[in-house]
């Protein structure tokens, strides 16, 4: 059993260099209208240049192209998968079945993760689509700790599971707060909204403050508390999950590149010294997280040990 990789959402290929010597394993990069909630924004050249960098570190990058693609972006994929494609990425995140039928038709040769975010619910999905090319599952955020073991037990391909971070709980394709000001008659420049780490959804009766930004994909709504399971990862170990992920999304690079290490840090310790290590270490890594954590953004275990309630 060996060390499950350990993903990260970089900022900017500055901050890769960070992250690599926090201990990343591999990388999420890519640009909005191609791919959803990324950390940081990437031009081609920008991948070319991060992509340089990770494989001089000989780590791995994936490039997001799992937007919700209309008619109206079709050529511009095509385009922008014949450039990955010279880049030479390793691998690329998709949900729609569009990029799987421009990847054969254009003669694509790089591997594909399939992620079509809250779908991504049993081991059926994922061997059809393993079928169908992909080498990994990115699992739903909403699944329980069960159901992902399940999955991974009865997979043909690698599995993927989002263990920190925050979690996206609803989009729209329509500019709802652009809609919104509007309505009350007030200018706002919407375009890559996220940077504005300030708007929130309130929720008087529950106290929950659900932050919320708009891009070229539409209006993205995220859960109230961040997901953190660095204490509970013996299952996640034990069961061969192949990739763990931190979303950085909406998280400054100091943050993402700590956590990162945190994360670093209990992998190492199960893998290099035993369970009784980690198990020894654990509290100390979460207090960690804790003392960094920012205010508004309450840690708790996502639903790793409750069902979805909708």
């Amino acid at each position: 059993m060996g060390k499950p990789e350990l993903l990260v959402t970089p900022k900017t290929v500055d901050h890769i260099n960070e992250l690599l010597n926090a201990g990343a394993d591999a990388f999420v990069i890519g640009e909005q209208q191609f791919g959803l909630r990324l950390a940081g924004e990437f031009t081609v050249s920008e991948v070319q240049e991060a992509t340089e960098l990770i494989h001089a570190a000989n780590k791995k990058v994936y490039v997001a192209v799992n937007a919700l693609f209309h008619n109206d972006r079709l050529d511009a994929l095509d385009n922008y998968l014949k450039e990955m494609q010279k880049i030479g990425v390793d691998a690329l995140i998709f949900g729609d079945p569009a990029v799987l039928v421009a990847v054969r038709e254009l003669g694509i040769t790089i591997p594909l993760h399939w992620n079509p975010e809250t779908t991504a619910t049993n081991w059926f999905q994922a061997n059809y689509w393993a079928e169908r090319g992909a080498k990994r599952a990115v699992l739903a955020r909403e699944l329980s700790l069960d159901e992902i073991i399940e999955i991974k037990e009865n997979s043909k391909l690698e599995i993927e599971v989002q263990v920190h971070g925050m979690t996206c709980m609803f989009q729209s394709k329509r500019k709802l707060l652009g809609n919104y000001f509007l309505y009350r008659g007030e200018a706002m420049e919407i375009e890559n909204r996220k940077e504005n780490k300030k708007m929130f959804l309130h929720d008087k009766e529950r106290k929950n403050k659900y932050p919320i930004y708009e891009d070229l994909n539409g209006t993205h709504i995220f859960s109230p508390n961040d997901m953190c399971l660095i204490d509970e990862l013996t299952e996640f170990f034990e069961a061969g999950i192949d990739s763990l992920k931190f979303d950085g999304v909406l998280q400054t690079e100091d943050y993402i590149t700590t956590v990162t290490n945190i994360y670093r840090q209990a992998i190492d310790a199960y893998f290099d010294q035993g369970e009784d290590a980690y198990e020894n270490v654990k509290e100390e890594l979460l207090e960690k997280i804790e003392e960094i954590q920012p205010p508004l953004r309450p840690l708790d275990t996502g639903f790793i040990f409750k069902e979805t309630v909708y």
